[in-house]
Parts: C-alpha cells; sequence; structure tokens
C-alpha cells in the first residue's frame, strides 16, 4: 500500500575514448530507508573505480575502490569510511585511469516530508470537546453539521501523502485508503464517512512518503498514542447515552447523559427479558415498553452532551433501557437496573448483571484519542471510565450471545427474581444478602470484581447461600473502584485468593471461539440434574447451539473439597484444556453450580438446558 518510490536516475554519459556509463538506483537518496545501488560500465577491462565528490568535484571518498575491471556495482550505504554523510547535493563519479569518465549528481535526504500545523475541521461548527486534532461528524438527516472532514496542513517538500481510516479495538482494521502526490505548500484533504458508517471514532492517518523514500507516519499502532506524531481523529456521532449510574431504585429520578446532534429525541422505557424476540446483532436490543413515548426537545443541545433528569417508574427490579430515537429513525441505548426497594421482598433469589465486565469490554472512546477507553485496547491502558455510553448504539458488549438468553428463560418460565449490579452487591453488607436470599445468580461473565464484591460473596455462601455461576472466568481480576473509575489491579489466584475456591472452577484457557465442543455427562451421582433431560452419563448436549467454548474453566488445588465433575467439553483447546462443569455442597448446606463454559448462560432457552436449569433452579432456589 504505502509502496517505495524510486526514481530512476538519468543517464549521465562524460566524453570518453570509451563508452562509460553510470547509473544510481535513486538520485535523491535516504540512508535510513536502505542502501542504493550505484552501476558502472566501460568498454573494455581498465582500472575503474567510484568516488563521491562536492558538487564543485572536491573528492569525499570512494565508494568502490580502483580495480581492473570493465564494469562495477555498488551497494551503498550512504556512509563514507563508516561515517554517515550531511543532507545536501553531491557528485557521484566514474573515475577510469585516474580522471572522471562519467559523474551524476546525487542529493542524500534523510528528512520525511512532514504535515506542518496538521489540524482537521467540521467547516466550522464544533461539538464539545472537538480541537485541532478531533472534529464532530453528524450522519443524521437533520444535523446542523457537514458529513465531510477537512485536513488541513502546509507540505513541506513534494511527496505522496497516503490517508489510512482506521478502526481501532485490540486492533487496526483499515476501512478506508486513498493517495495523493502534492507539491510543496498548504493543502486541505477531504473524507466523506459513507452514511452507513457506525458512530465511533475514526483515526485519519497520514503518511507521508518523499522521492528518496522517507516516510513519516501520523498516528499510532497502538494505544502509546503519546510516543507518535499525532494524526486526526473524527468522531461520528451518534446517539450516546447513558445513566450515570449502574442501577437505580422504583420511582427514583435517574441522570441521564445524552450527546447528540438533532433537534428532538424520543424516548420509551422498556424491560428486557420477557419479550418473545431474539436479536442476534451486538447493536439491537429488544423489550417490552413499560411506557409511551414522550419528546424531548434538544435543540439548544446538540452541540454538547448533556445531563437530564429523568423519571423512573414503579416497575419491578429488571433491566431495563431507554430507546432514544431522532426524526430520521436513528437511535441509541441507555441501559439501567431496577434493583429492588427491598431486598428479597419479591423474591428469594437474585440475579447480578455483569455491569463491571461490561463496561471494562466496552471500547467507547470518550476521550477523543481514537482508541477505545478499555484495557483490552493494550497497555499503557489499566483503568476504565465506568460512566460511558456502550459503543455499539448502547448495546452491553456480547448481550445477545451471554446475557439475553438467559433472561427470555427467566421470564418465560414465569420466574420471579432481584436483579441486582455489581455495585449493588459490594454495597450490601453478606449478612443482609444471606437473610434476603437463598440463591444468587450469576448468569453472564462477571470476570471484574472489587474486594468488597468477592468478601460479600464468599460470606454469603460461608453462611449457607447457594450460588450460581452460567458463565465461565468468574471473579478473575480484582478491581477497585474509585470515582467512577474502575482500576485492574491483580487476579485474584494471585493474591492468595484463587476463584476455584469460591466458584469450584477457575479460568483454564481461551481460543476466542474458535473452536466450540459438547458437553459430555460424566457419572456423578447427580441424577437430579439430569431428571427430565434425556441426558445419562456418555449423552452429549450443546450440539443445538454449535457447541461451547470461547473461554473455559477447570478444577484446581484450590476447588472446595467434594467437587463434582459433571460433564466435560474434553480437550477442547488441545490435550488437557477441558472444559468441567462442577457442583460442590458445604458443610453449612451452601449449594454451588458452575458452568465451566463462557457462553452457556446465553442457552439457557434452548433444550435441553431448559430443563437442566429447572433442576438446578428447584435444588438451589430453596436454603
Amino acid at each position: 500500500m504505502r509502496a517505495v518510490l524510486v526514481a530512476a536516475a538519468a543517464l549521465v554519459l562524460a566524453p570518453a575514448a570509451h563508452a562509460a556509463s553510470l547509473q544510481l538506483s535513486t538520485r535523491a537518496f535516504s540512508p535510513v530507508s536502505g542502501p542504493m545501488t550505484i552501476e558502472g560500465r566501460i568498454g573494455s577491462p581498465q582500472r575503474v573505480g567510484v568516488r563521491l565528490a562536492t558538487v564543485k568535484g572536491r573528492a569525499l571518498g570512494w565508494l568502490d575502490a580502483p580495480a581492473r575491471r570493465s564494469d562495477l556495482l555498488v551497494v551503498w550505504d550512504g556512509g563514507i569510511d563508516g561515517k554517515p554523510l550531511r543532507d545536501g547535493y553531491y557528485e557521484t563519479q566514474l573515475v577510469v585511469g585516474g580522471r572522471v569518465a562519467a559523474s551524476t549528481r546525487l542529493r542524500i535526504d534523510t528528512r520525511p516530508a512532514q504535515l506542518a500545523g496538521l489540524r482537521v475541521s467540521n467547516g466550522g461548527n464544533p461539538f464539545a470537546g472537538d480541537g485541532p486534532l478531533l472534529t464532530t461528524l453528524t450522519l443524521n438527516d437533520d444535523s446542523t453539521r457537514k458529513r465531510s472532514a477537512q485536513i488541513h496542513f502546509r507540505l513541506t517538500e513534494g511527496a505522496q501523502v497516503t490517508l489510512d481510516v482506521e478502526r481501532t479495538s485490540a486492533s487496526i482494521d483499515e476501512i478506508d485508503t486513498r493517495t495523493w502526490t502534492l507539491r510543496p505548500g498548504p493543502h486541505t484533504l477531504t473524507w466523506t464517512p459513507a452514511p452507513t458508517l457506525a458512530p465511533r471514532t475514526y483515526v485519519l492517518s497520514l503518511t507521508t512518503q518523499d522521492l528518496a523514500s522517507n516516510v513519516l507516519t501520523y498516528g499510532s499502532p497502538d494505544p502509546h498514542v503519546e510516543r507518535y506524531p499525532r494524526a486526526p481523529v473524527v468522531r461520528i456521532l451518534g446517539v450516546d447515552a447513558t445513566f450515570t449510574r449502574p442501577s437505580y431504585m422504583p420511582g427514583q429520578i435517574g441522570a441521564l447523559r445524552i450527546a447528540a446532534d438533532t433537534a428532538t429525541l424520543e424516548a420509551q422505557v422498556f424491560q428486557a427479558g420477557p419479550e418473545h424476540e431474539v436479536t442476534y446483532a451486538d447493536y439491537l436490543l429488544a423489550g417490552v415498553p413499560v411506557t409511551d413515548p414522550v419528546t424531548i426537545d434538544w435543540h439548544a443541545r446538540r452541540d454538547a452532551p448533556s445531563t437530564i433528569a429523568f423519571q423512573l417508574g414503579a416497575w419491578p427490579s429488571g433491566l431495563y433501557y431507554v430507546k432514544l430515537t431522532e426524526p430520521d429513525g436513528s437511535f441509541g441505548y441507555a441501559p439501567f437496573v431496577i434493583r429492588p426497594f427491598v431486598l428479597g421482598g419479591a423474591s428469594r433469589v437474585a440475579v447480578v448483571l455483569p455491569t463491571n465486565t461490561w463496561q471494562a469490554y466496552n471500547f467507547y472512546d470518550a476521550d477523543g484519542n481514537g482508541w477505545g477507553d478499555t484495557w483490552y485496547v493494550g497497555p499503557p491502558q489499566r483503568e476504565v471510565p465506568l460512566v460511558r455510553p456502550f459503543l455499539r448504539r448502547g448495546v452491553p458488549p456480547f448481550f445477545y450471545r451471554y446475557d439475553q438468553g438467559f433472561l427470555h428463560w427467566l421470564y418465560w418460565t414465569g420466574k420471579t427474581v432481584d436483579f441486582l449490579s455489581d455495585q449493588d452487591v459490594e454495597a450490601t453488607p453478606a449478612d443482609e444478602l444471606a437473610r434476603a436470599y437463598d440463591l444468587i445468580v450469576y448468569p453472564g461473565h462477571s470476570e471484574y470484581v472489587t474486594e468488597p464484591e468477592y468478601d460479600a460473596i464468599q460470606r454469603f455462601r460461608d453462611l449457607g447461600g447457594n450460588l450460581m455461576f452460567l458463565s465461565a472466568n468468574n471473579f478473575f481480576w480484582k478491581v477497585v473502584r474509585e470515582n467512577g473509575v474502575l482500576t485492574k489491579v491483580a487476579m485474584w489466584r494471585d493474591t492468595g485468593r484463587p476463584e476455584a475456591a469460591l466458584i469450584g472452577v477457575q479460568y483454564l484457557a481461551n481460543d476466542r471461539g474458535e473452536r466450540q465442543g459438547v458437553f459430555v455427562v460424566r457419572p456423578s451421582g447427580a441424577d437430579w440434574l439430569w431428571s427430565g433431560t434425556g441426558l445419562a452419563p456418555g449423552s452429549t448436549f450443546g450440539e443445538l447451539v454449535g457447541g461451547y467454548g470461547i473461554e473455559i474453566d477447570h478444577v484446581a488445588s484450590a476447588s472446595p473439597p467434594g467437587t463434582t465433575v459433571l460433564a466435560e467439553i474434553p480437550d477442547l483447546f488441545g490435550p488437557g484444556l477441558t472444559a468441567q462443569m462442577t457442583y460442590y455442597e458445604t458443610a453449612n448446606g451452601a449449594k454451588v453450580f458452575a458452568a465451566g463454559a463462557l457462553d452457556f448462560g446465553g442457552s439457557a432457552s434452548t433444550p435441553p438446558i431448559a430443563k437442566l436449569l429447572e433442576n438446578l433452579w428447584a435444588r438451589l432456589g430453596k436454603p
């Protein structure tokens, strides 16, 4: 893509008795880009060499000392006697029998073309937070902003300039590229995103390449953006919305933060789970409406994020979301949890949604540097801001795959439960949890937990409370929550508190979903679990959903005594890398189940898992 420019040198012949020639691979040479070649030819064997001189002819040194021959080839690194030369013009000379038989001029240039005064704009209508290297575009039909970004700079020398539009995550995806050949001086390049391009930030990486093949890139190959020349960033604004807290009590007033370039918004609240609709996209939520749509006048707030008071209803505990829709149909979601007014008042079962882990996997770029504000982009990011919209129109990461199925199973089978966020658990004394609930369920991927949450759940178990983990890689990382930010501290097992001691299994391996496998039922004596499922030792399950995997758990030396392996996916990721589903009971009556595969909970509404969960519910849902 960024091809090396090669300028063939003009053949320069000096008057000589025989046809002498001197040819250079380039007349604009940058030693930092690699060596160049020099070819010399004469009509018959003689003492011939190649020498470098100033443009006035003063000899500087031999590039290839004279020797008897009729032709020569020099691969030159740009130095004389091991020392580099200054940038500038020089003369290469083909010396035959002590006199110059041919020569040609050469320019050494080690400085790349620069984009002086680089900046980006949207035509003069900035959004809050925009600056010289960040501009905001809106692609909806009633936007007051232009749909194109203008990149302004002064080119210090003639060069090719390549624009690569990049979408970053844990890696970089190039979504558009263009190249121009430009003269020195001021220039403006325009990038117009496709109308269907998803709202988020995009890096406009720019690369210059001059005649000497010097290359300079504006933009970072990793999140260490301060180490590289900064590239412009374009924020395509959708309807970006989030509540400032993960959960509220029924009837409270929530603080809803919205960024949208529109005159009006239609807001409607939905409850996720009871709907008989399955979504298979990471940017869609489905639910049943609990309010009528209302119109919000946004005309005076379209140039900056704004936080509004949003009245919540006296709704049952659950997962809800506000759908915000612009007049042209563009939309975004703001999910939130309604926690119970009284713990255990409606149910003796609590479901903890993975609100910490949702934000940890959220690649939303709040600071506008082109990289998501999550440690999953790589170092140096070790913090996760919690008050951010979710990247894909507000949908929690992996929701349709890990969480939706369990919610459907709950509501479709008539279960009543209390819903809590991670923050609700850590704020509740363990003894109070034990008085309120017989069972606490972690249905999704709860990888990141604070010490207060770990303490509370461990104490709940020690007091005889039952636990159900329907995913894998749970309670893996210790995090600290402070001033609205999560900071990753250490793996819990490295702090002396291995998660297997609580869950029964712990994280073993991950192949990002490349291999999926079916569980094989093992003899365990847990006939109650398989009752009515049609399964028995040796049976397999998971074929209906294409198998399980992604991340898997396995028993460890810290697993509680009596931990029983109920089913396995043998050697899923290689010999010994086996996913294990487990169950154990404690002397004080606690019962703990762990699924052992990351995506198990998402299959809750499918057979035979639906019946298996009914059996679990019947056993663990009571003291």
